[in-house]
């Protein structure tokens, strides 16, 4: 069973029906809004609110692919072990003046070319910064440190601790998916502000599934943002954009 439709009093609950008969989580399906609720006249013309909930294509896999071996574990090359070794070094020093005390572990990334170095620590707060910006930071010197002056091609060094990457991608997830179904549900496009690069990506890639909506970056520097753009608006604004006729030219001209 590849999708569903449920009803409820409100979106959100007819969201949860289709959930539980699908039995996922709200992050593995794209959800389209088939009606609101309406009240109607003394209960008559009544309607319940109804949803369409589908897996995401990553979550419909074959019979051979359901049988297949789970991958083998991801072993870090020479390469990027070496230089994992030598940025734990530097972010030991880092983190030693910085006044934390914490052990440090180095571990494969989950893509190719990415090495993970896990802080442990009693002030977990400290090395994280404002959403994350301490780590961000620490993660674009590192890079550059363990890949030479010219940086290693493909080489990317992530520093987390206490689990805060696998906390923050889920937050933005579940943001991610619950201002998707606002822009579908109040017809017009829902602005992301005040996040990262980083952060953009995680939006963008949750929501590329979704037919219904599209992703799109605008502005530069700390200004720039995330556009969450339901289908209906986007196609308005393309023939708006076509019918317009322009500055008009000047005079007497032919």
């Amino acid at each position: 069973m590849e999708h569903v439709e449920a009803e409820g009093d409100t979106i959100d609950e007819a969201i949860e029906s289709a959930l539980r008969m699908l039995g996922v989580e709200r992050d593995k399906v794209t959800i389209d809004i088939l009606g609101e609720r309406k009240r109607g006249i003394l209960g008559i013309g009544a309607k319940k609110a109804r949803v369409r909930a589908s897996l995401r294509k990553s979550l419909t896999l074959t019979e051979t692919q359901r049988e297949s071996p789970p991958p083998k574990e991801k072993v870090v090359g020479e390469g990027a072990a070496e230089a994992g070794e030598k940025a734990k070094t530097v972010l030991a020093q880092i983190v030693r003046l910085m006044g934390v005390q914490a052990e440090i572990d180095v571990r494969p990334g989950e893509d190719e070319g990415e090495v993970v170095l896990d802080i442990r620590a009693d002030n977990s707060g400290l090395l994280i910064g404002h959403r994350g910006q301490t780590l961000e930071a620490m993660e674009y010197l590192l890079t550059r440190i363990a890949g030479g002056r010219e940086g290693r091609e493909g080489l990317q060094i992530v520093v987390d601790t206490e689990g805060y990457r696998e906390r923050r991608r889920k937050n933005l997830e579940d943001m991610a998916l619950r201002l998707g179904e606002k822009a579908k549900r109040q017809r017009k496009p829902v602005t992301v502000g005040d996040v990262s690069a980083r952060d953009r990506r995680i939006i963008h890639a949750v929501l590329q599934d979704d037919p219904w909506v599209t992703t799109k970056s605008i502005g530069q520097g700390a200004y720039r943002r995330l556009l969450i753009i339901p289908e209906g608006a986007r196609k308005g604004q393309e023939q708006e954009k076509d019918q317009d006729p322009g500055p008009p030219g000047p005079r007497g001209r032919k």
